[in-house]
């Protein structure tokens, strides 16, 4: 990952967001987008860690209990589909566990970094290691993953690790520990530990951020989700999770990899409902003011908002087919709204989402 720049095999081109369900034909000025967004409760107080987890039991019990509502909120949608939001969701959630990989193996770039390289550089522009990372953590939020010999090789592209994994071999072992698992916890914590074995010929910290990649994505399976959420990369890095006796952080090689992996889903869970709490306000506030745009694309820009951390006017012009100023007017008529924020703070080459 450190070494060299590689091929990207799997371009994230801009991510195409479910399209809102029609309505029956009629005049209408504004995009389709729902009234109403079911209302989420508050995460329980009882359920958040503030601290060290204190055990095992506790661990698994506090890992439980935040997964659990994360898990009805994705279950909030038209017929028990995912809520409109839910892609803005999992890549800003995919945008904090790459800063947080990038950070573990000691690069520079923090979120605005990430940020920036992602939605300024262009599609198809090959990118830093650190913008590598990133995109494994986007491109493989947008779809299931199955652990099957191509995908685990592309995976392995995004950090330069191809060319040192048996993908068939690997995949084989994935499978195994995922029929045999009990429980998501315990499939995320086998395949996750699997992968610093079977990348053992690389560095060690590509193994790691390869193997969180892939509890996430075991997680997601067990759980029966569309597709995997960014988690516990978001969390590893936290201080409770540290060991007493030395500060040193948990890795998937532990011999305690499976308690210090539950103690990381319960922070990870409960930081994702936080943001999906702000999202569906978010969301609903976007709703409130859609039918008052006038601008012919604009339907499509509000499901690029819905569908991605951030857009950029360049790319929302050339999606939605408006002009770069049509595209500039319309963000600065959503921020005039209160539907948008501007993310990179800059009065050049900004961003907007959420």
């Amino acid at each position: 990952m450190l070494e060299s720049d590689s091929p990207d095999l799997s371009e994230l081109a801009p991510i195409a967001a479910r399209r809102p369900s029609r309505v029956a034909r009629r005049r209408q000025t504004g995009p389709s987008l729902a009234q109403t967004l079911p209302e989420i409760q508050p995460f329980p107080h009882w359920a958040r860690l503030c601290g060290a987890a204190g055990g095992a039991e506790s661990a698994m019990f506090f890992a439980g209990a935040g997964i659990a509502p994360l898990d009805m909120i994705l279950r909030t949608g038209e017929d028990g589909a995912e809520p409109p939001f839910s892609g803005v969701l999992r890549q800003r959630l995919a945008l904090k566990a790459a800063a947080t990989s990038v950070r573990l193996a000691r690069l520079r770039e923090d979120e605005a970094a990430l940020r920036d390289a992602e939605h300024l550089s262009g599609v198809g522009v090959e990118t830093s290691p650190s913008g590598r990372v990133h995109r494994l953590w986007r491109l493989f939020a947008t779809r299931a993953v199955k652990f099957e010999a191509p995908t685990l090789s592309a995976a392995a592209e995004h950090i330069g690790a191809q060319g040192a994994l048996e993908a068939h071999r690997f995949a084989d072992a994935l499978q195994k520990i995922m029929t045999s698992a009990n429980d998501p916890l315990a499939a995320a914590a086998g395949v996750s530990a699997a992968a610093m074995y079977h990348l053992a010929a690389v560095p060690a910290i590509d193994a790691e951020i390869f193997g969180l990649w892939l509890a996430d994505a075991a997680l997601a399976q067990k759980l029966g989700w569309s597709r995997p959420l960014p988690l516990i990369a978001t969390a590893i890095g936290h201080p409770a999770l540290r060991k007493d006796r030395d500060g040193r952080r948990p890795r998937p090689s532990d011999p305690d990899w499976a308690d210090a992996l539950a103690g990381a889903y319960a922070l990870s869970a409960q930081q994702a409902f936080d943001i999906a709490i702000d999202l569906s306000r978010r969301t609903q506030k976007l709703s409130h003011v859609a039918p008052k745009l006038r601008a012919k694309g604009a339907g499509r820009v509000i499901e690029m908002l819905l569908a991605d951390d951030c857009v950029a006017p360049a790319c929302a012009a050339k999606t939605a087919r408006l002009t770069d100023r049509g595209a500039r007017r319309l963000f600065d008529r959503l921020i005039e709204l209160g539907a948008v924020r501007e993310l990179s703070g800059r009065a050049s080459f900004r961003l907007y989402g959420l």
